[in-house]
Order: C-alpha cells, then sequence, then structure tokens
C-alpha cells in the first residue's frame, strides 16, 4: 500500500488524538528508521526515550520470539518466571524491595498513588492522602495521573479532575514545605522534567527535599518513567543526587521497545498493598518481562553502555553550546546523558519538520525547547550529522 493510501486510511480510522508527521516508519535497525518509501532516518527520540538500545536489538529480538514460542500469557493468579527473573534484577540494581508490574507510564504512576495512599492511611491516619507534585511535571492521562501533572492544558475539558494534589514550582524545596498539611503523604516528582522542557533540578535540591520529607515522615515518589533505564548515563536518574525515593515508576526503555511499566518500592512501603488492593490483567505477563530481561540485561553489560550514554551526552551537548554560540535565537541547553533539551525563543516544530525531511528524527515539547533523547547507542559521526543538518536549518532562520 502507498505511502499516501496508508495515510489516508490512518485519518479515516484512527480516532484524531496526535498531530501526526506524514511518514510512515516500517522499519527500524539500530539508529536507523525506514518509512514506507524506504528512505532512511537518523532517530534522535528513540520512540521518546523507549528505544534505548536502539530498534529491534538482537537480544530483546530473540528474547521476545523464545517466549512467544512457549507462553504469551497466563494470568497472575500464578507465579510467571520471566516475571519473577526481572524483578529480581531491579531489587538487585535499585533501592527497592519489590515490584509490581503493569502495561505503561500512567499505570505504574497510578499504582504508586494508590500505594502512597494506602502505606500513608495505614499508618498515619486516614487524613492522608493529598500528594504534592511540580508545576510543569507530566506524568501521564488516565484521569488521576492528569491530574497529577502540573500543566493545566492536560486537564482542560477532562474536569472535575481527582481531588487529592497541589502543585509546586519544580527545585523549590521551600515552596514543598509551605504547602506541606496534616492531610499530605507524599511528594511526586521527575528527577528531570522531560516533557516539561528538559528542565534540570538545582544541585541539592533532592538532597534538601529529601530530608524535609523524612523529617515530617512523608514519602517521595521519583518518577523515572522517561529518566530511568540508562537515559542519564546512570541506570537510574536518582543515583546522581545521592538520594533514595520510596517508591520509583518505569516504564519507557524498560521492556526494550515492548509495552511494560513496572512500580517499585521499600518493603517498609511495598507493605501496605496486600491481595486484591490492586491489579493488572496484563501486568508483567511472560513475553513483555521476557523483553524486559533481556533489555536490562543488555543495559548492564560491561557497564560500557552507561558509560558511553555521559560521553556521548557531553559530546552533543557541547555540540549544541556551539550553536547556541552562534545563533542568537538559541536560550539555552540542558540536560543529562541523553536527555537535552535546547531551548529556542520561538516555536521549534517547524525545525522539528524541517530536521525530518533532513532524515533526522527529533521533537519539541513545551512549544520552544527541542528534545534529544537518542538510543543510548549513538555515535560521534551520528552526533555530527545532527549537528550539521541543525546548523543548516538554524542558518535559514538567523537574521542576515
Amino acid at each position: 500500500m502507498s505511502t499516501d493510501k496508508l495515510i489516508e486510511e490512518s485519518k479515516k480510522y484512527l480516532m484524531n488524538t496526535y498531530n501526526r508527521y506524514p511518514v510512515v516508519f516500517v522499519k527500524g535497525r539500530g539508529m536507523k528508521l525506514y518509512d514506507s518509501d524506504g528512505k532512511e532516518y537518523v532517530d534522535f527520540l528513540a520512540g521518546i526515550s523507549v528505544n534505548n538500545l536502539g530498534h529491534c536489538h538482537p537480544k530483546v529480538v530473540v528474547a521476545i520470539q523464545k517466549q512467544a514460542q512457549k507462553l504469551m500469557h497466563v494470568s497472575n493468579y500464578y507465579h510467571i518466571e520471566p516475571q519473577i527473573h526481572l524483578a529480581k534484577m531491579l531489587v538487585q540494581n535499585s533501592f527497592a524491595d519489590s515490584v509490581f508490574f503493569c502495561n505503561s507510564g500512567a499505570e505504574a504512576n497510578e499504582a504508586a498513588i494508590k500505594l502512597a495512599r494506602k502505606y500513608s492511611k495505614t499508618n498515619m491516619g486516614e487524613q492522608k492522602y493529598e500528594i504534592i507534585t511540580a508545576e510543569g511535571s507530566f506524568h501521564g492521562r488516565t484521569i488521576t495521573t492528569v491530574t497529577a501533572t502540573g500543566q493545566p492544558k492536560y486537564q482542560k475539558g477532562f474536569e472535575p479532575v481527582t481531588p487529592g494534589f497541589k502543585y509546586v514550582p519544580f527545585g523549590d524545596v521551600s515552596a514543598v514545605a509551605d504547602a506541606i498539611t496534616d492531610n499530605t503523604c507524599a511528594v511526586m516528582l521527575e528527577p528531570i522534567q522531560a516533557e516539561g522542557g528538559v528542565r534540570i533540578p538545582p544541585e541539592n535540591y533532592f538532597r534538601e527535599l529529601k530530608t524535609l520529607l523524612d523529617e515530617k515522615k512523608l514519602l517521595l515518589i521519583l518518577d523515572e518513567v522517561q529518566t530511568g533505564m540508562g537515559r542519564t548515563g546512570k541506570l537510574f536518574a536518582y543515583e546522581h543526587y545521592g538520594v533514595e525515593p520510596d517508591i520509583m515508576t518505569l516504564a519507557k526503555a524498560l521492556g526494550g521497545g515492548a509495552a511494560i511499566g513496572a512500580m517499585l518500592a521499600k518493603g517498609k512501603v511495598a507493605g501496605a498493598f496486600s491481595p486484591g488492593d490492586h491489579a493488572s490483567t496484563f501486568g508483567g505477563n511472560p513475553l513483555a518481562c521476557a523483553a524486559g530481561v533481556a533489555s536490562l540485561d543488555a543495559i548492564l553489560e560491561d557497564g560500557w553502555l552507561l558509560s558511553s550514554t555521559l560521553r556521548m551526552g557531553e559530546y552533543l551537548g557541547k555540540g549544541l553550546m556551539n550553536l547556541k554560540k552562534k545563533y542568537p535565537f538559541v536560550k539555552d541547553v540542558r540536560g543529562r546523558g541523553l536527555l537535552i533539551g535546547m531551548e529556542l525563543d520561538m516555536d521549534a516544530s517547524d525545525i522539528v519538520k524541517d530536521a525530518l525531511k533532513d532524515g533526522y528524527v527529533i521533537n519539541c515539547t513545551m512549544g520552544n525547547v527541542l528534545r534529544f533523547a537518542p538510543p543510548l547507542i549513538v555515535t560521534m559521526e551520528e552526533i555530527e550529522g545532527l549537528l550539521e543538518t541543525l546548523d543548516r536549518i538554524f542558518e535559514k532562520r538567523s537574521p542576515r
């Protein structure tokens, strides 16, 4: 079927919930994507931080193939071997003592919200239900996680939203302290606000915040749906800050491209859940967990990928900073590892379109922030190609 026909049928049969670009990708290998016309693209978005290992990583593909031949689904009424293996790997490589599996980041955050409330109500009183989140945050699209999201534009039209959330400026510990009441049970934050414009917190923010929360006996929930699984050069972004959360959520890159989410917690908190409190029919199914085991194993193997992520992130960041020096409409470059944002003083959507025409997949968030989140296997040569492309695109927009 031709590209035009595919796009025509897409518009006819799919609900209009995305502003889609006029491209149909049909194949991916490593850093490369190929559209239905055979054109090659270099991917600097990785399915929004999903394909951290690149497209169709051999370990993940083989794991899915082998598992699909044995068992794709069985109810969580029974013990599931790949689920057990993945949970063990996550616990052994994190702060957590146990794991709950689901299918997405939004579901993981829903589970975290429920666990925080259940733990707090059980241990500190029925009035403990309120959760503080940050302005500019993004935690998902369910009615509760969209309420947790500190951006009114995502809530508009879906009111009334779920009660029990407060919003404070990101990176301001004093604002958190002022927002705490007798009803507060937890603070839920992203280590880096990815959808919110790749915003980095002040250096000591999380240490000071954790001290405050420990004093108040409140929980810290970290949403690592986008920052986890090596994206920042550590397996989890909290490792950069010298603190451990009580609850953490994962999804996106956890399955190497397969849909899976996870909510991890320390033992005292996780113990608040008992059978019947929470569940997911497809959560932790054999197929997704086999992919997760292969993905995590590949990230951890020899440690080279995490160190490379730091090196390539520094290289990309320096290149973008050089463009900032050259073009006055570039306001800022910020990020950690291979999650980098370039803030412009204009709308960035046309730049994304121009880059796509030139064979580079990037995106923008918050309207004016170009976001770069390539697979962690990116090379210097591929980064150089992106920088040269951006330079050409920027040159056309530079005042003469």
